[in-house]
């Protein structure tokens, strides 16, 4: 059955490359009702923006939502990670700011705050998207493909001349809570001239080197007291915001997702080409053997991490 939250649950930070505060509160909704931002800052017009695919204005660092009357919120990949992580299949977000805030970089204190309030279980099957042919994009040597599958797992590759990240790979099946467990308390990373070339274009405001982002300067990490919580934290970072970004799908995937090199914006370019592939995609309604397959189902709170930990 699809689910929604059992009562609102609400968070306060500031966005990462805005700087800007924001109170964030998801709320209940009902079956069918899907994910939707609503900007509560904003008086007049329109200002509730679908969480799908369709609506996405792609950046290279983060994904950003616009609707018809221009009004947008962003970096959404980290929520949308728990959610679908979690199993949520219907919440409103009520947001009075442009930018999701950005909490410690991951989706793990989404994903506990989400536990601790429970999932309400809907009247309704879950409805998905399973995938029937391949479908690949590439851009300048980056790809990102989707296969058929009766599960939905990712596999991500990365590769970058930073000393401190270097060749990195994991594949996952999603199922069974592994996103809770695995990938949520993964932080956003970059390099130290990333940070200091986006800092002086106005962005990355919100940032705080080794607080809510993990800094490569060559050999050396700058990963908070913690240090990284994981030996392979980048790439599985790169999972948790490809979750993010195929939940703006609509639905949960069946299908086998691969990312090599990919990022939000290729990831968005993918989801097009998938629908736009004649006969490459369905919509299926689940019975409970399919639903047990997806992410969130088998989550249970005392695997959820409770506090940053450091690699072995």
């Amino acid at each position: 059955m699809q689910n929604t939250l059992k009562a609102s649950v609400s968070f306060e930070g500031v966005g990462l490359h805005s700087g800007a505060p924001a109170k964030l509160v998801l709320r209940p909704a009902a079956a069918n009702s899907g994910i939707c931002f609503k900007r509560v800052d904003i008086a007049l017009g329109n200002t509730v923006i679908p969480a799908r695919w369709d609506q996405v204005e792609r950046t290279a660092l983060c994904t950003r939502l616009v609707n018809e009357a221009s009004v947008s919120v962003s970096t959404v990949e980290h929520l949308m990670a728990a959610l679908a992580g979690c199993g949520v299949h219907n919440a409103v977000v009520e947001i009075d700011g442009p930018e999701v805030p950005i909490m410690d970089g991951s989706s793990a204190h989404f994903v506990r705050e989400i536990m601790r309030t429970g999932l309400q279980r809907l009247g309704a099957p879950v409805q998905a998207l399973q995938v029937l042919k391949p479908v690949t994009v590439e851009v300048d040597g980056a790809r990102a493909t989707l296969l058929p599958s009766d599960h939905f797992t990712i596999e991500f590759n990365i590769d970058f001349a930073e000393q401190g990240i270097g060749q990195q790979s994991r594949k996952m099946n999603l199922r069974n809570g592994a996103f809770a467990r695995e990938l949520c308390d993964s932080r956003t990373f970059c390099r130290r001239v990333d940070v200091e070339a986006m800092q002086s274009n106005g962005l990355a405001l919100g940032g705080v080197p080794g607080g809510n982002a993990i800094v490569f300067d060559g050999p050396n990490v700058q990963a908070g007291d913690g240090g990284l919580r994981h030996t392979d934290e980048p790439v599985r970072h790169k999972m948790l915001d490809a979750l993010g970004d195929l939940a703006l799908a609509g639905a949960p995937i069946f299908g086998h997702y691969i990312g090599d090199k990919a990022g939000h914006s290729l990831t968005n370019t993918l989801l097009r080409a998938l629908f736009a592939e004649k006969d490459a995609v369905r919509l299926v309604a689940c019975d409970p053997i399919m639903t047990a397959r997806l992410p969130g189902q088998g989550l249970v709170w005392s695997e959820i991490p409770k506090q940053v930990r450091r690699a072995a």
